[in-house]
């Protein structure tokens, strides 16, 4: 308690301390009802703190001069719409008698609240696109901060809170929310992050912190990652159906050359069948040939054997030219196929490179497609 001769002391020093005091300080003197002194801090006042101002008997300073001790109280926000705390200390005359009060007010910050003008301004910058950070109370907008970066002008001090924000919900469900909002309602693709603040107890929520961040980077990165995949999608397809054409070619490439050297077996038979051909026309001829002399030596006997022996010769004959003619179309054969051959090896080289070629191609995309997943997911973190 204060000595009533001591009031005059008490208020030079509350002069003194009025700006010193962090958040703000209100100091009022009470007459038995009414104030008859207050001193305030620039950067605090109550309203009902005030000269002349009566106080109701239900106050916590009139229940301190009633019971003539000092009481220290946490008056609700319903009060004088914010937390305050509230210390009367009554003022007692040279009888003993409670004949007012000393009282001081302090805001009731959230230690959040308290530190927001320290922090805020730093934590803001901290982000590649900026950021916006706002504390609400239960009913409105307490502070915000926006970067250098990024604004939120609609999201002002005083803004009072809807059910469909955030922050709102955030108090009635007293879970924290974290939500990505598309470009449709802001402008700006965005992520909201609210956290519920508890009081001293940890009973009651008093307020809510939240950060608003860009997305633009993080929404066209995303975007990027989903026509990339889409995109090393149809790309697989289209490798993963070459592949399987370079498995068909290489197969009836490998078909073809086995079909290629059975052709040339056949013509290496031809020419043994134009070989044999020769010797019996030579012998056919050589027969003629001792036909016709038999038919001579018989005379007009041997006339008709003599004709027979004359076609022998010129069928031997026919056949004799015949053969190089065989000969000659059966090594042009060879000559063609033997090419053939050769580019139907170097085409199943080839198919086999390519399949080979297709095979790595996959693997990559199969890589890159890993790399689009996980640039996916990064672009959701950020």
């Amino acid at each position: 308690m204060i000595a009533l001769a001591g009031i005059e002391s008490c208020k030079t020093l509350a002069e003194f301390l009025a700006n010193l005091i962090p958040g703000g300080v209100v100091f009022g003197l009470v007459e038995k009802d009414t104030f008859v002194w207050v001193k305030s801090s620039d950067s605090f006042t109550l309203d009902f703190i005030k000269v002349g101002n009566k106080l109701s008997d239900d106050t916590t300073t009139m229940e301190a001069i009633r019971e003539k001790k000092v009481l220290i109280k946490n008056i609700p926000r319903t009060v004088y719409g914010m937390r305050v705390s509230m210390v009367s200390i009554p003022v007692i005359d040279d009888n003993g008698d409670a004949v007012g009060a000393f009282s001081i007010a302090f805001p009731k910050l959230h230690p959040v609240a308290a530190a927001f003008g320290n922090f805020a301004p730093i934590l803001a910058e901290m982000f590649h696109e900026g950021s916006f950070l706002y504390m609400s109370d239960l009913t409105k907008i307490a502070y915000a901060q926006p970067s250098q970066k990024f604004d939120m002008p609609s999201i002002s001090v005083g803004y009072e809170l809807r059910e469909a924000d955030i922050a709102y919900r955030v108090i009635h469900s007293k879970q924290p929310i974290i939500e990505e909002i598309d470009a449709s309602k802001y402008g700006d693709p965005l992520s909201i992050a609210n956290y519920p603040l508890y009081d001293d107890e940890n009973e009651n929520i008093v307020a809510t912190l939240g950060i608003v961040t860009p997305k633009k980077t993080a929404v066209a990165l995303r975007e990027m990652s989903d026509n990339l995949e889409s995109s090393l999608e149809g790309i697989a397809a289209a490798i993963e159906q070459l592949s399987a054409s370079a498995t068909e070619i290489h197969s009836n490439e490998g078909a073809l050359n086995t079909d290629i050297n059975e052709i040339i077996n056949i013509s290496e038979k031809i020419n043994e069948v134009s070989a044999f051909i020769k010797e019996i026309a030579d012998e056919t001829k050589m027969l003629g040939l001792n036909a016709a002399i038999e038919a001579a030596r018989a005379g007009d006997a041997g006339r008709g054997f003599g004709v027979v022996a004359e076609e022998i010769r010129n069928l031997s004959a026919q056949s004799k030219s015949t053969v190089p003619k065989i000969k000659e179309l059966t090594d042009t054969i060879k000559r063609k196929v033997d090419e053939a051959s050769r580019k139907s090896n170097l085409s199943l080289d080839a198919s086999q490179g390519q399949a080979a070629a297709v095979e790595e191609v996959s693997a990559s995309i199969e890589e890159i497609t890993s790399m689009s997943s996980e640039l996916s997911n990064i672009a959701k973190t950020l």
